[in-house]
């Protein structure tokens, strides 16, 4: 599901209002959580953290103009989705993820490569995505980038 904004309030904003609650409480976490120098924008249409173009000029392989894309928030129609880049292209953060889940949740991981949906808001494990924004750094993520694309 599509929303168009132009701000990040704009997006959540134009929510439902329980979806609101849970957005705005996955961008705090993503503010305090996510190491230094990721940046907070609106990307492909959703509330994201990227490495901007001053950390790393390249930018986004797909479209350059854009900024590399590490973690984006969105509500879709039938759940709410986490899309974090580096779970996918570090097998240890992966690992961890896949068995820290569920210690914080009794319903199955629903997982794509870099999707982590929720179907039922009330069982977000917010603890666990704030652990998991942690554990990337910018330089981290610029590397794995880097290593990912020569291959």
């Amino acid at each position: 599901m599509q929303y168009k904004a132009h701000t990040i309030d704009a997006y959540i904003d134009q929510l439902p209002e329980e979806r609101q609650v849970v957005l705005h409480k996955l961008r705090k976490i993503a503010n305090d959580k996510l190491p230094n120098g990721f940046q907070e924008t609106l990307n492909y249409n959703m509330p994201a953290w990227v490495v901007p173009h001053s950390a790393y000029p390249d930018g986004y392989h797909c479209d350059p103009k854009l900024p590399l894309p590490f973690l984006s928030i969105a509500s879709q129609k039938n759940f709410i989705a986490i899309y974090h880049m580096g779970i996918y292209s570090d097998p240890k953060v992966l690992d961890w993820f896949t068995t820290a889940y569920p210690k914080h949740v009794k319903t199955k991981l629903d997982m794509g490569k870099s999707c982590i949906r929720f179907k039922k808001m009330e069982t977000i494990p917010y603890e666990l995505l704030g652990e998991l924004f942690s554990k990337i750094t910018v330089e981290d993520w610029i590397t794995t980038y880097k290593n990912t694309l020569k291959k």
